[in-house]
């Protein structure tokens, strides 16, 4: 749906490039309501892979193609790139299919809380410009924290800022075509390591993700 309003985008922090990586795209995606689930799937690029590989003998007779076989057409590998401002307080990935940011908590709540201040909108209100420009109609907002306190207490917080998020996101696109999935894993699914402080700064974090425009 066309926005009626036009609302300058809030200037963006030079961004770092930090790392570059490669993998098979994943591309799930389903409807759900747009709150917070208690009993939440595997965020993407989480999901449990296949096991390692067994060791092969490169000289084994079975490994050789039949005579007149072919091999299959070549697949062509999603490039995941990772950009992440010298703060660290804001990251992006973006994949040949998809787009996620991932904001520290710290930017956007205070201690122990899920009340976002106008600094905090403003930066969620720059990701909603971006989802317009991809023009995505299926959006994900998933809640996390570090491994400090209870486990109850890290699900509950992360559902609620997950939430609080999800509230804003909805405001700045006011598009009823768009399907939100919202949901909190506390503790679960770390990216850094939780023995550290600087570590916990980045697993207490929520992630906005979303499909890229199909070129």
């Amino acid at each position: 749906m066309t926005r009626t309003h036009m609302r300058p985008v809030p200037p963006r922090r030079a961004l770092a490039l930090t790392a570059a990586t490669v993998l098979i795209a994943t591309n799930l995606y389903s409807a759900t309501a747009a709150a917070a689930d208690d009993g939440p799937s595997v965020p993407p690029g989480t999901e449990a892979t296949a096991s390692a590989p067994v060791e092969l003998d490169p000289n084994d007779p079975d490994l050789k193609l039949p005579d007149g076989a072919t091999l299959a057409a070549a697949k062509v590998l999603d490039i995941k790139t990772v950009v992440e401002d010298q703060s660290g307080d804001e990251r992006r990935e973006d994949t040949n299919s998809d787009v996620k940011f991932a904001l520290q908590a710290e930017v956007l709540f205070g201690k122990d809380s899920a009340k976002l201040g106008a600094q905090a909108k403003a930066r969620i209100a720059a990701i909603a410009d971006e989802i317009e420009a991809q023009r995505a109609t299926r959006i994900r907002v998933f809640g996390f924290t570090d491994n400090l306190g209870s486990s109850a207490h890290g699900d509950v917080l992360s559902r609620r800022r997950a939430n609080a998020v999800h509230g804003v996101l909805e405001q700045e696109l006011s598009d009823s075509g768009i399907t939100y999935e919202v949901r909190g894993y506390g503790e679960q699914y770390p990216i850094a390591d939780n023995s550290t402080e600087a570590g916990r700064k980045k697993n207490r974090r929520v992630e906005i993700s979303f499909p890229r425009t199909e070129s």
